[in-house]
């Protein structure tokens, strides 16, 4: 998970693209499907096929590399986004494309459908 981290975190400052792949631009699926390539896995393409691919946790059981999901409507069918674990209260993810990709604070917010550790 660590080694995923760094990939990532290697990204922050550029620029967020709906669609890219890389490797000046990504949207937030992109980014994690890139930082996982880089330690040897391959992860789908989109954050609800990455929920998928990735085994449930609990918040309590947050390690760095993890996934967290956001949905629009508490469902699969609703993902919308997904960023990456860096540490406490931590995350790393293509945000949008005014902010680009970033490393910041968690909000808690109540569009957090779960969390995915990839195995």
């Amino acid at each position: 998970g660590q080694s995923a981290v760094n990939a990532a975190m290697g990204k922050t400052g550029l620029t967020y693209i709906l669609g890219a792949n890389g490797p000046n631009a990504y949207d937030c699926s992109s980014l994690v499907k890139y930082a996982y390539s880089t330690v040897g896995i391959t992860l789908p393409r989109v954050s609800r096929d990455q929920w998928s691919a990735t085994t449930r946790i609990s918040k309590a059981d947050l390690q760095p590399g993890d996934l967290i999901f956001y949905s629009n409507n508490g469902t699969r069918s609703g993902i919308y986004h997904v960023a990456m674990y860096t540490g406490p209260g931590m995350r790393v993810h293509a945000a949008n494309p005014r902010k680009g990709i970033l490393h910041e604070k968690i909000y808690w917010e109540n569009t957090i459908i779960g969390f995915g550790r990839v195995s």
